[in-house]
């Protein structure tokens, strides 16, 4: 039988069914998504003013911002507007392609983590051969494979979501399109793909997570062998860095690795991580890391911190 497909278009449940929650809601999650702007883009200003795109560290800072702001945008504008909205609904293409840059910019974010820890690595335990292994070319090269990466991990997601056939409700409980609320509404058994999806999410998500701790674990040990005003210097750095592995990691992990099933408190943790998270980068890499602090100050005017 082929794909049978008669739903054009999907219909949000929200964050909640109260009015008066939602308008509350609006008003915050605005807020917080004009934060992530902001912020984001005065650290990619900064970067770009003070032409420090040479450090790796900043280069891929700057980078991570961007993907932050377009992470959000995919989600945080729709839900805004759906909140002061009676119908919140979406067309099938526009979940699609929701879903695909909701997998797109999340997982090249999970790379560039990854690939700021390793930075990080080769700082504090390789410093006299620093320059040589983080040269531009490399970085350049590192950042391709972290867009690679989360081209391949999102299209593969898609690709396995747009082969089912919708022909019955099209409800989701959710705010926006993910692919365990979707696989929910196919009118077939979904089991195979379930699980596929899940290897996929989390063999990003969990191989991710342990070059990481592995990364930062290497890094700590070593840190035992400097003296005191080295180690304060390099945990103002990767201290921000772990602290957003945290938070971004835990959520994703809670949500993507674990069988196809889906619970009551998804909405309240993919708010986490998809527009908390962005919103609490700038801040962690300001307030945390010493360096940035000093060169925002160099550039914006010390009335400003």
């Amino acid at each position: 039988m082929g794909k049978r497909n008669n739903v054009t278009e999907f219909v949000f449940w929200g964050l909640s069914q109260n009015l008066e929650v939602e308008e509350v809601c609006c008003v915050v999650f605005s807020f917080f998504y004009a934060i992530i702007l902001l912020g984001n883009l005065l650290i990619m200003l900064t970067v770009y003013m003070g032409k420090l795109f040479k450090c790796p560290m900043y280069f891929f800072l700057s980078y991570l911002s961007f993907v932050d702001i377009c992470y959000s945008s995919v989600t945080a504008p729709k839900m805004i507007v759906d909140l002061l909205a009676t119908s919140k609904t979406i067309s099938y293409e526009g979940c699609m392609l929701q879903l695909f840059g909701v997998h797109f910019f999340g997982c090249t974010e999970i790379f560039i983590l990854t690939v700021m820890a390793y930075d990080r690595y080769v700082a504090i335990c390789k410093p006299l051969h620093y320059r040589t292994i983080m040269d531009q070319d490399r970085c350049n090269k590192m950042l391709l494979g972290t867009w690679l990466g989360g081209f391949l991990h999102s299209i593969i997601q898609v690709a396995l979501v747009v082969q089912l056939p919708f022909c019955g409700p099209n409800e989701i409980d959710h705010y926006f399109c993910d692919v365990h609320p979707v696989l929910k509404l196919a009118c077939t058994d979904t089991y195979v793909v379930g699980v596929v999806v899940t290897a996929n999410s989390g063999s990003v998500a969990l191989g991710s997570f342990v070059i990481l701790l592995i990364s930062y674990t290497v890094v700590l040990v070593s840190l035992r062998k400097r003296s005191a005003e080295g180690r304060r210097k390099a945990l103002s750095t990767c201290g921000s860095h772990i602290a957003v592995v945290i938070i971004f990691f835990g959520p994703c992990t809670f949500m993507y690795m674990r069988p196809d099933i889906t619970f009551s408190a998804d909405k309240m943790v993919a708010v986490f991580y998809t527009i908390v998270t962005p919103m609490l980068n700038p801040l962690i890499y300001t307030m945390r890391n010493a360096e940035v602090k000093n060169v925002m100050k160099k550039l914006w005017g010390r009335r400003v911190f």
